[in-house]
């Protein structure tokens, strides 16, 4: 097995990755990284040297010598890289911008503010308490998807584009799993939550849930 990769079970950016892998056929190897264990594994030596910023994903091409780090940069690697018939980001110029875009919205605007180092700065600098901080993470997935359901309005079809599985629904649905995991209405959002529903039925999304990893605890 060539293709190695480096995430925590319960991680979006690593949940996004396997989604990815699993679409597109790959057979490869997960190897877990316990972000909280002894200080958080990868701040080990060892995940150090893969991986400096001590973030996961990280994935780990063999047969190309290539070692990757961003969920986004992983996915579209793996998208060109096998041709199984699924493509996650579309080769029309225009499909691909308005997939990227929405992908992006959740990558880069929704999930940094509720990643785990800024949960935990918030309580161990600013002393927030465990409330305070549920409800900081839940403020800025409900600000993103107040957004994002209204762009799904004009745009979605069984998935978040009226065409098939992209990029986009590979970010969704473990942004959707987080906004649960703070006590979300999912209700609010019926078509973001329609469209999850429908991803999650799809066998590749339901070998990369959080729960269904060798290092879900």
């Amino acid at each position: 097995m060539h293709i190695k990769l480096y995430g925590y079970w319960r991680s979006t950016a690593s949940y996004r990755a396997r989604i990815a892998l699993n679409l597109k056929g790959v057979d490869y190897e997960y190897v877990p990284v316990h972000l909280v264990n002894n200080g958080g594994e990868q701040h080990s030596e060892q995940y150090t040297r893969l991986n400096p910023a001590h973030l996961v994903p990280t994935l780990v091409d063999e047969d190309e010598d290539i070692i990757l780090n961003q969920s986004l940069a992983i996915i579209e690697y793996i998208d060109e890289k096998y041709d199984n018939g699924v493509r996650l980001v579309p080769e029309h110029s225009t499909e691909r911008a308005r997939v990227r875009a929405l992908a992006q919205d959740i990558a880069s605007d929704i999930q940094p503010l509720g990643n785990l180092r800024v949960l935990n700065l918030l309580k161990e600098k600013y002393h927030a308490g465990q409330e305070d901080v549920a409800q900081w993470a839940a403020h800025w997935i409900k600000l993103g998807f107040d957004g994002i359901e209204q762009r799904l309005q004009t745009q979605a079809g069984k998935y978040c584009f009226d065409f098939d599985v992209t990029l986009a629904d590979v970010c969704l649905v473990p942004q959707v799993y987080n906004a649960r995991r703070f006590d979300i209405d999912m209700q609010t959002y019926p078509l973001i939550n329609r469209i999850a529903q429908n991803c999650e039925k799809l066998s590749a999304f339901e070998k990369a849930r959080p729960e269904n990893q060798v290092d879900a605890t």
